[in-house]
């Protein structure tokens, strides 16, 4: 398993680790899984989709829902038809939650009326920003967009109590017991590599790419554009946010969202791991996590 936070060079370095290793890739990514967000995702290139092969991506339409839950089981499937040493499964990405679905298990959900959850989420989605309200009913909520604090409301006002109190109490057994390489480097770079990544992709299209999704018929508010760099594009595209600002507005929100990753991953990933200084070339880290990878095996 590969984790870090947002453009610390997961996707390099599983290329590099591919052309070592018959691999295949798994995406932990909850944006990536949405079709249509490509350039906003860094979603792997055609070209490398064709060289290496990868699932987990281009799962569910913008408008549609895609849990951890979800994920976990999806992958269940994906893990048990790679087995043998010929096809070497890699799970790559960055989403805490889908991680901890797939290694720690996915809590029993209390009963909630299904009623009372579809009036709940039709009255969410016609108010403004519930991020403090989320904060209120569970102390423990961390952020991590819309949809996420929407979840942490429905759950509390639903079942008494906090969706961290079920995920700590409920806890089903876990998928895998996954050997885990964090990747990490000195924030001062990480922003640096922030700034360059969000330059490419609005050079590359993503504004055009948010207004083609749009005009397409999906929502502003679609569970696939409550993401980093597809808000601020939303925003901009509807005036609420100057396009001079873009830029930075992308790059504040994504270090602060890396930051939130950066302290999950440091405190979250247990049982065998190893972490690196992503500084290094990405073949210098592939050949460096074969190595390991290697010597665990003897």
């Amino acid at each position: 398993m590969l984790v870090g936070p947002t453009a610390v060079g997961k996707t390099a370095v599983a290329e590099a680790l591919a052309r070592f290793w018959p691999v295949v890739v798994i995406s932990a990514d909850s944006r990536q899984v949405y079709r249509g967000l490509d350039i906003g995702t860094a979603k792997p290139s055609p070209e490398l989709r064709a060289r290496v092969p990868h699932l987990g991506l281009d799962l569910v339409e913008p408008g549609e829902r895609y849990s951890a839950g979800q994920f976990a089981r999806d992958a269940t499937h994906w893990l048990g038809d790679l087995v043998g040493p010929e096809r070497q499964p890699l799970v790559v990405g960055g989403t805490g939650f889908y991680i901890r679905a797939l290694t720690d298990g996915l809590f029993r959900e209390p009963p909630m009326p299904a009623e009372k959850r579809t009036r709940l989420r039709e009255y969410l989605n016609g108010i403004g920003p519930i991020a403090a309200w989320a904060a209120r009913l569970d102390p423990a909520y961390s952020g991590g967009g819309r949809q996420r604090a929407a979840r942490v409301v429905e759950v509390a006002l639903l079942s008494g109590q906090s969706l961290s109190w079920w995920q700590t109490r409920a806890r089903a057994e876990g998928i895998v017991d996954p050997w885990t390489v964090r990747l990490t480097v000195p924030r001062a770079v990480l922003r640096q590599r922030i700034i360059e990544r969000t330059e490419a992709m609005l050079a590359a299209g993503l504004v055009a790419e948010v207004e083609g999704l749009l005009a397409s018929g999906i929502a502003p508010d679609a569970p696939g554009l409550d993401a980093v760099g597809y808000r601020e594009a939303v925003a901009c595209l509807q005036g609420r946010l100057a396009p001079a600002a873009l830029a930075g507005a992308i790059v504040s929100a994504t270090a602060r969202y890396a930051k939130r990753q950066e302290t999950w991953f440091r405190h979250q990933v247990g049982g065998a791991s190893v972490t690196l200084d992503a500084t290094a070339a990405p073949d210098e880290l592939a050949g460096s996590i074969l190595a390991r990878w290697r010597a665990r095996e003897r």
